[in-house]
């Protein structure tokens, strides 16, 4: 029987998500389905429900319902209970699990792109949904972390919620001491402000990280090549978080390879 998967969002037309997914099947020759479904605010509720009552694997979780999902949760991972967002299900025996994959697909990310990095001190910029899962992994790999937001109260909320974090100024740039610099912003994205940002005292073994994928080397991860930082680009994100998602689902444990990055990308 076929093993039916897929993502929601609003909208989703832009996922890469049925790329990724689609290689694996084909490679590891599996008798499965992953599709993109367009899912309205406010019917979310009733169609999870309705997929997952009609024999589904379960579902990725793309904006704007990675918060309001965990409300449909018959069993919340720990990570969803820190964050609050979940970005994976899992249907199984008629209860709904959910998880939250994107921080451990960024700290895995960072550890292929840079095997040297050991933790010690992240900054990251941005307070935003996305900067929660990345800052929560972060922790749990011993990382002491640093945030800068534009908004800095919406930084303090964050270390409030998650706490151990040390808020620092927007625009006082001073990354001494950092050994990972992470941009969880949109500034940098396609059809955004550019990220306008000082590396001057960025270490030189540090290594440089940006969520954004579109383009894949943005205005930061250049500057970083170009002063001889590592740089880490924001694809090898989306595809870690996808592992423990394909294996819940498919029962097999995928490999993360230039075939997969390059699948993904044509």
């Amino acid at each position: 029987m076929t093993i039916r998967a897929g993502v929601i969002g609003w909208p989703i037309s832009h996922s890469r998500s049925p790329r990724l997914h689609g290689h694996w099947l084909q490679r590891y020759g599996i008798d499965g389905s992953y599709e993109a479904i367009a899912i309205p605010p406010d019917a979310l509720a009733d169609e999870v429900k309705r997929l997952a009552d009609h024999g589904w694997a379960g579902l990725n979780v793309t904006i704007p319902h990675k918060e309001r999902v965990a409300s449909l949760l018959d069993q919340v991972h720990p990570t969803v209970q820190r964050t609050g967002s979940c970005n994976l299900l899992v249907f199984r025996d008629g209860r709904i699990e959910g998880r939250s994959t994107d921080g451990d697909g960024f700290v895995a990310n960072v550890r292929a792109g840079a095997p040297r990095w050991r933790g010690g001190v992240a900054t990251v910029l941005g307070a935003g949904g996305a900067s929660l899962s990345v800052i929560d992994a972060l922790q749990r790999a011993g990382c002491r972390v640093r945030v800068a937001n534009r908004t800095e109260a919406r930084a303090e909320a964050l270390a409030a919620k998650l706490g151990d974090i040390e808020v620092v100024p927007w625009g006082k740039w001073d990354f001494s001491g950092t050994s990972l610099l992470v941009n969880a912003t949109s500034l940098g994205m396609t059809g955004h402000d550019p990220l306008d940002v000082d590396l001057n005292s960025l270490p030189a073994e540090a290594a440089v990280a940006d969520l954004v994928y579109a383009p894949l080397e943005t205005p930061l991860l250049a500057a970083a090549r170009a002063r001889g930082n590592l740089a880490i680009d924001g694809l090898g994100m989306l595809l870690h978080q996808a592992v423990p998602a394909f294996e819940a689902w498919y029962g097999v444990a995928p490999v993360v390879d230039e075939a997969l990055r390059r699948a993904v990308l044509d």
